[in-house]
């Protein structure tokens, strides 16, 4: 599956545990990472040298994005309840 342009749930529902551009303690589940434009729900890194790999390595699919961006924020919600340690 492709990733739906401008959905952006995956760059506020999710958690990245490492430093970010602009996010240097990285960015917990929930918070709207500061990279995400929010005129378009665009990441303003992507495709760029600064595009963290976390982001690089996610893989869109249905099971992750649902049906939509409300169903893919439910869904990573839940996965990151499912593996808080």
């Amino acid at each position: 599956m492709e990733c739906r342009k401008g959905c952006g749930a995956c760059c506020i529902a999710a958690s990245i545990n490492h430093p970010l551009p602009g996010m240097p303690m990285g960015k917990p589940a929930g918070m709207v990472c500061v990279n995400l434009l929010a005129d378009s729900n665009l990441c303003s890194l992507w495709g760029g040298d600064d595009y963290p790999a976390t982001c690089q390595n996610f893989k869109a699919e249905l099971a992750v994005c649902g049906n939509d961006r409300a169903e893919a924020i439910v869904l990573i919600d839940k996965l990151e309840l499912a593996t808080r340690s």
